[in-house]
């Protein structure tokens, strides 16, 4: 079961806040803290969850979300 920050359950299609800004690799920019990540998708890691796609995919650790 993966969760946010906040210990809420998230589920495939949710939306989320980025709680703390975070280094991006291979970009020079980052995620800025209260950016919204649309319609995510659950990996097969509770800790982790995908937004974007293709090129834009990116991976976050739910420890640096929570559930809008």
């Amino acid at each position: 079961m993966t969760k946010d920050s906040n210990g809420n359950t998230l589920e495939d299609g949710d939306n989320v806040i980025v709680i703390k800004d975070l280094k991006v690799k291979g970009s020079s920019t980052g995620l800025k803290r209260g950016t919204k990540l649309k319609n995510i998708r659950l990996t097969n890691n509770p800790a982790e969850i995908e937004s974007g796609s293709g090129k834009n995919c990116v991976v976050v650790k739910t420890q640096f979300i929570k559930k809008s």
